[in-house]
């Protein structure tokens, strides 16, 4: 990525999604790989009159943890991540990984236990984004691994993470505005429904909506974005539903998962590839085996699947589902240390009914109702 995309990555970030304003803190937790983005992000932060403080994580370091540490090391919350959760007006996550299968020879139920132990510093983030009081972004800086894994050559990865970043447009934000006011009619629809019924490929699945709010997500919080989400009503997941791309989490893929669902618990889960992952993460805790999330990906120029689920969701014509965690400010109560994003491909073969009208087919939204 050239320095006038780094530079307009930059500004998008601190002044758009991030709104850092004079003494805000903003903790920037990253790789060394980023660390031409970091420089440009701090530059903007100072000129907005606030204090950015980077929290660098080494590679290797965290395979090392999960391999020798004891029960008690890997159930340890850093003083770092604790205050940063509680404390700092703000924070970004720069994804920068140099092997993006570095975790993949780790015991699942070691991975699984750490996990465990960050619930309480996850629903406390939560809580405050909610609140308003901790504003976040998520943001990916292009490497060799990550575009290994979307099978494409770093200079073409480049190109296709700044197009779905906005960033080929001189005025990024008007993008991004543009696309929140799009949203916006969808959501607004939505706003009082009850039942929504997914069909497509070995899919049947009905979710209740009911007194539930659909969030607006257009570059506030992931670069890209592209989604409009919520929490449904927790024991009204009923059916069946195949994700048509590998689930990838903690450095590990599972392929072509199947769950089936009664009173919103999952009671099957299948997977071709990762079975006994798959089976560690639900087991992680009670609310593991419940949706914490359903959403619309709605960015069509994130128009493929790169095995990095930043940008995956938020494909155009695709929905996602998430177990575990759900979200307090679309009503969500499901808590779990899990939130495992899950996409399902519909651009064909597929209908979506709001209370029993068309509202999406083949992956396009029915203009007529808006």
């Amino acid at each position: 990525m050239s320095d006038v995309y780094l530079q307009r990555l930059a500004q998008v970030l601190v002044h758009y999604s991030l709104n850092i304003k004079k003494d805000d803190r903003l903790a920037i937790i990253t790789g060394p790989s980023a660390t031409p983005l970091i420089r440009e992000v701090v530059r903007e932060v100072l000129h907005a009159g606030a204090y950015p403080e980077t929290f660098v994580n080494l590679p290797g370091v965290q395979e090392i943890i999960l391999k020798e540490g004891s029960d008690e090391q890997l159930s340890y919350v850093p003083t770092g991540i604790r205050l940063m959760a509680e404390d700092f007006e703000t924070s970004l996550q720069i994804l920068s990984q140099e092997n993006t299968k570095e975790l993949s020879g780790i015991d699942p139920a070691r991975m699984a236990l750490q996990q465990k132990s960050l619930q309480q510093i996850s629903q406390t983030f939560m809580q405050r984004s909610a609140q308003g009081t901790l504003r976040w972004c998520v943001v990916m800086f292009p490497t060799n691994a990550y575009a290994q894994d979307a099978n494409m050559s770093l200079d073409n990865f480049k190109e296709f993470v700044y197009r779905a970043c906005f960033l080929d447009d001189e005025n990024p934000v008007e993008r991004w505005q543009e696309l929140f006011r799009e949203q916006e009619r969808l959501v607004q629809w939505l706003q009082g429904k009850h039942t929504i019924h997914i069909q497509g490929q070995d899919t049947d699945l009905t979710l209740s909506i009911a007194g539930r709010n659909f969030i607006n997500s257009a570059g506030l919080r992931n670069l890209p974005d592209g989604e409009f989400f919520t929490s449904p009503i927790e024991d009204s997941a009923q059916g069946f539903i195949r994700f048509s791309f590998p689930a990838s989490f903690g450095g590990r893929s599972v392929e072509d998962v199947r769950l089936r669902f009664e009173n919103g618990n999952v009671v099957e889960a299948h997977a071709t590839q990762g079975q006994d992952y798959l089976e560690a993460m639900l087991s992680m805790d009670e609310g593991a085996h419940r949706l914490g999330e359903f959403a619309f990906g709605n960015n069509r120029n994130v128009d493929r699947y790169i095995k990095n689920i930043l940008f995956d969701e938020k494909m155009g014509g695709t929905i996602h589902l998430a177990l575990g965690a759900g979200f307090p400010e679309a009503g969500g109560t499901n808590q779990s240390s899990l939130h495992w994003d899950m996409v399902c491909d519909l651009r064909s073969g597929s209908e979506i009914r709001v209370d029993d009208e068309l509202f999406c087919k083949d992956g396009q939204f029915v203009k007529d109702l808006f």
